[in-house]
Parts: structure tokens; sequence; C-alpha cells
């Protein structure tokens, strides 16, 4: 749990946050327990909540992205809860110990087959606070240069290379659904109208 999610409640003199947990699903991925909290008011409750390792996603230019098209690397991977393939920017949860930065670094050619000379930290996002401490890394990743694909045995993708006006187009159409790659799209759209 974040520890700034621990604060005094107003006139309780207590502490926000969590009291107890229930493990509920101790599974690869995630982790569901049925947790006994305190609200800011100083009341009780029973929330249930999916704990994630996080993960680091990429938005990779293969070309300067202050050009005036730049081409965006995107990823077309087979998603078993959206129910098809989805259009996503490179993305990957953390081996142990390792850091943000390393993971971006490591998903990004994993899955692409690129190798970047320049990470620039984006934004975090949480995904789902209403139920998941799941947070998301997002990065910009530039000077692509080939690598080697190591992909999991349950990822199926390809690698699409487009214009970022094509991209931003696939926003627009709602062709682009996964929330970290609309995020992370739309922010790096946002810092080339800011001039970078």
């Amino acid at each position: 749990m974040n520890d700034s999610f621990k604060k005094s409640g107003p006139g309780t003199g207590n502490q926000v946050g969590h009291l107890a947990s229930k493990v509920i699903h101790d599974g690869r991925v995630v982790h569901l327990s049925l947790d006994r909290v305190r609200f800011p008011d100083g009341s009780e409750g029973e929330l249930e909540l999916i704990r994630h390792r996080g993960a680091s996603a990429v938005v990779p230019f293969l070309s300067e992205p202050t050009a005036p098209d730049p081409e965006l690397v995107l990823i077309h991977q087979y998603r078993y809860a959206a129910g098809g393939f989805v259009y996503e920017i490179p993305a990957g949860i953390p081996e142990d110990g390792e850091s943000w930065e390393s993971c971006a670094l490591r998903e990004l050619e994993e899955e692409t087959g690129y190798r970047c000379e320049a990470l620039k930290p984006l934004t975090r996002i949480f995904t789902t606070p209403g139920f998941t401490n799941e947070e998301i890394h997002i990065f910009l990743a530039t000077g692509l240069r080939e690598g080697s694909v190591r992909r999991d045995k349950d990822e199926f993708m390809e690698v699409v290379t487009l214009p970022f006006s094509s991209v931003l187009d696939m926003v627009r159409t709602g062709v682009i659904q996964d929330g970290k790659s609309l995020v992370g799209i739309l922010l790096v759209d946002r810092l080339r109208r800011d001039g970078m």
C-alpha cells in the first residue's frame, strides 16, 4: 500500500487506511484480498482490493518525436480480457528487484525487437484506483535501434509502425482503446504541441 494513503482522519486521531486483510486469491499476476479499512470519517468497512506489482509502458518513436509526422511503434496484441486483439504501446510487469526504467527497456526490446538510446519518464498512472493499486509508469523512448524479440509464451502480437497522425486518428475513432496507451499517446501529443 502507498504510505501516503495512511493519513489522520478529521477529528478521529486514528490512521486512515488498512487495518487487516484476508487473502482470497494469490496468483501469478494479481492478488485479491478482502481488506478491513478505516475511512477518513473514522468509520470502518470492508473493501475488495486487487494488488498488482505495477508495470512500465513505453511510447517508442522510430523517428525523432519533434519531426512533423514521426513514426511510432505499436503492438497489436491478443488480449483475452478484451475479447481479441488490441493496439497498445509496449508494456509489462517488472521482474523481482527491477526498476521501472529497466523494466521499460526490457519490455520494449522483448516485445518490439527495438532498443533505445534515450528513455524519458513521462508520467505515472493508477489504472483503476477504485479496486486495484496497479500503477503504470509511462516512458518516452527515442533513438530506436535493432535488438532481439523475446516474447513470453502467452504473448501473441505483431509490431506495427505508423505515422503519429495515423495513431492520433486511431485514438479519435476508438481503434485504440487501451488506457495506458491513450494516456501515453495523448501526453506525447500535448508535449509535441508545446514544443517538447
